[in-house]
């Protein structure tokens, strides 16, 4: 699953690094920390390794 904004990639980075043990688990707040509690390595890899260029900063929740 690609992310679909330039945050979500990049906290779906932070949170890879964590479950590799590149960085603490206990640096992650919010959206990190969601996705390292409820997504396995490879998912993480497929969403922090989506191209950034063209995707919007934050995407808005829709109802």
């Amino acid at each position: 699953m690609p992310a679909q904004s330039k945050a979500q990639q990049k906290a779906a980075g932070a949170a890879l690094a964590a479950k590799r043990g590149e960085t603490k688990v206990s640096s992650l707040k919010g959206a990190s920390k969601q996705m390292y509690e409820s997504m396995s390595e490879s998912e993480l890899e497929d969403m922090a390794s989506t191209e950034r260029k063209g995707k919007p900063e934050h995407v808005s929740k829709s109802d």
